[in-house]
């Protein structure tokens, strides 16, 4: 090569770096820069079929003895909290149901625990399914609809001892304990949600039991394998069926629509097809923030940022324009119930992201439902430290396990009697 070719390729290679440097030095920018800020303007009521609900799911609530994923790891992992009966919901049930009635809900999420109906392969425990029989019997006597959750995050030991979503067999399995419980249940459930948050549930398996790329490759395809097996069999019994798997909104704010773009890519985007509702869990807009929150195990840090809600569902809206959207978890945490460090109150953040619920409806988002994360504290993934509940249960200090309102019970009542915060409501939170 000549000299001159040579400076001339020199050249043309610093050029191509001052211009990837300025893009990257653009994206920066943006990113700090942050969403624009939304006009506020009076808000309208919500549909008089508008689903009101709060969630709960089957092993953070229940309490008790049984082998599951979630137990063991209790028993091994000495840096969590013990387990214990939790708020004890397995026992409390028709209490906490009593609770939501008062609410003035028409909707609530609970789980089925497959560990608790098939603790050994192939043995039906049915003195757990009678549980659950009332559980759904007492939720329908308080005029409350069911939204069943079949695997939120948990699974029998004996599944964990086959090599758990990494084999097939396991989601055979799991087909026919979804089979058994849709055969009992699809008369009084309509709406099931068959995987909870399942990028999360991917990425969990893949830390907790070290796996590769190719392992988590066959986790994810063994999901959505199932979660398609699941749809067409409960459509079988009930054409009706509202039948989805919910994700997790990990926000706009310093790559978190990148993030959301990968997640829908790992496993919504492959199963959007056979979901009758896109279903979102919303808890913070701020990647960065978010992330601090989750590897601190800290997740009272999480800055709730209720616009952030009407931009994810404005998103959503825009990605699936024929889909129905579910909020199937909102909330926001507290550490053991204390003040937060930046003031935010639960009853504020409550009625800051209904606003915004109802301006994206008023937007044209077609959202069918507000389910609040969570009716009481409960145990969060190896630690009662965070507290998300409407009413607040101190696990480890009051062996009464007493549920105590919180200022969002009576403000979550108003909203509910009045479908939605009123024309002359103003958030509060800054957006």
């Amino acid at each position: 090569m000549s000299i001159n070719a040579y400076l001339s390729k020199m050249r043309t290679s610093r050029k191509i770096l001052l211009a990837l440097t300025i893009a990257l030095l653009v994206w920066l920018a943006w990113c700090l820069q942050g969403p624009a800020a939304i006009p506020v303007t009076a808000a309208q009521s919500l549909p008089t079929n508008f689903m009101w609900g709060v969630s709960t799911s089957a092993f953070q609530a229940e309490g008790g003895q049984l082998d599951s994923e979630w137990s063991r790891l209790n028993v091994t992992d000495k840096k969590q909290d013990r387990y214990g009966n939790s708020v004890d919901f397995r026992h409390r049930y028709r209490e906490d149901v009593a609770l939501a009635r008062d609410l003035g809900v028409n909707t609530y999420r609970v789980g089925i625990n497959w560990a608790r109906v098939e603790p050994k392969q192939g043995q039906i425990d049915e003195a757990e399914l009678a549980y659950y029989d009332d559980l759904i019997l007492s939720l329908k006597q308080a005029g409350i609809a069911p939204l069943v959750t079949l695997d939120h995050f948990d699974y029998p030991g004996w599944a964990s001892d086959q090599g758990g979503w990494t084999n097939p067999k396991t989601g055979e399995a799991f087909v026919a304990y979804a089979e058994l419980i849709a055969k009992r249940y699809h008369k009084d459930v309509h709406m099931w949600i068959t995987f909870n948050e399942a990028i999360g549930y991917i990425g969990g398996q893949a830390a907790l039991h070290k796996l590769s790329l190719s392992e988590t490759g066959r986790v994810r395809d063994n999901l959505v394998i199932a979660h398609g097996k699941v749809y067409d069999l409960i459509h079988q019994l009930d054409a009706t069926a509202m039948v989805t798997s919910n994700i997790a909104w990990t926000g706009d704010r310093y790559g978190g629509s990148s993030m959301n773009r990968f997640s829908d890519w790992v496993f919504l985007d492959r199963i959007v097809d056979k979901c009758d509702v896109i279903a979102v869990d919303y808890y913070f807009s701020d990647l960065i923030e978010g992330l601090k929150g989750l590897t601190q195990q800290a997740n009272w840090l999480w800055p709730p940022e209720p616009a952030g809600l009407y931009r994810a569902l404005k998103h959503l809206q825009k990605k699936y324009p024929t889909k129905p959207i579910l909020i199937a978890e909102i909330g926001m945490g507290t550490q053991d119930g204390k003040p937060r460090p930046d003031g935010v109150k639960r009853e504020d953040a409550l009625r800051d992201t209904v606003y915004w619920t109802q301006r994206a409806r008023a937007d044209g988002v077609n959202v069918i439902g507000y389910m609040v994360w969570s009716l009481t504290d409960n145990f969060e993934w190896g630690s009662y430290t965070p507290r998300f509940g409407l009413y607040t249960v101190n696990v480890l200090k009051d062996p009464t396990l007493k549920r105590i309102p919180t200022a969002a019970v009576p403000a979550y009542k108003e909203i509910i009697r009045d479908n939605g915060v009123g024309a002359d409501y103003r958030p509060v939170s800054q957006q």
